[in-house]
């Protein structure tokens, strides 16, 4: 595999979320990082939570996602949709072949626990472990999230229009 290596696991795991930011990412299959474990406590620029892997203790859990082909182009417009929350980290991802991958994810380092996440961004998490076709415990955790109304309606509208049908979807 060329290029660099996504391994998304928050909304980017949605292929029609992903493609509105990065028309030419190619998806590639499904991965695990073990020893990780969701979070919804990053800050987002719009003041709510988003995603991230955090380090569990004791190493036991693992977070589940897609891995995406970028070229460096679209690696360097990602590091800047991403914004200053979330800094880039390399790791290594396992394959359901067992086959180990080097990639990069985003982790936070803007981090309020207090925070909720918008319905739309659950929404978009869902749509991608839905796609991805991860467990039904795994998804039904994330949709146990409580989540809050994005004061923005028209936001709200936007995001979830990139779920309507009719809107292509990255292909395999």
């Amino acid at each position: 595999m060329g290029g660099l290596i996504c391994f998304a696991y928050g909304s980017n795991m949605s292929c029609a979320r992903l493609q509105a930011r990065l028309p030419c990412a190619r998806r590639l299959g499904l991965a695990r990082l073990p020893d990780r474990e969701l979070r919804f406590h990053k800050r987002g620029a719009d003041g709510s939570a988003k995603l991230d892997a955090i380090p569990t203790t004791p190493a036991s859990a693992c977070v589940l996602g897609v891995l995406y082909a970028l070229d460096a182009a679209d690696g360097a417009r990602l590091d800047t949709i991403e914004g200053p929350g979330y800094r880039r980290e390399a790791v290594r991802v396992v394959t359901p072949d067992g086959n180990w991958i080097d990639a990069f994810m985003y982790r936070a380092v803007d981090i309020d626990p207090a925070l909720q996440p918008y319905h739309w961004y659950v929404h978009h998490v869902l749509v991608g472990a839905r796609e991805a076709g991860l467990p039904a415990e795994y998804t039904a955790a994330i949709e146990a999230t409580r989540s809050i109304d994005d004061p923005d309606p028209a936001r709200a509208r936007r995001e979830m229009a990139i779920h309507a049908p009719g809107r292509g979807a990255v292909a395999d």
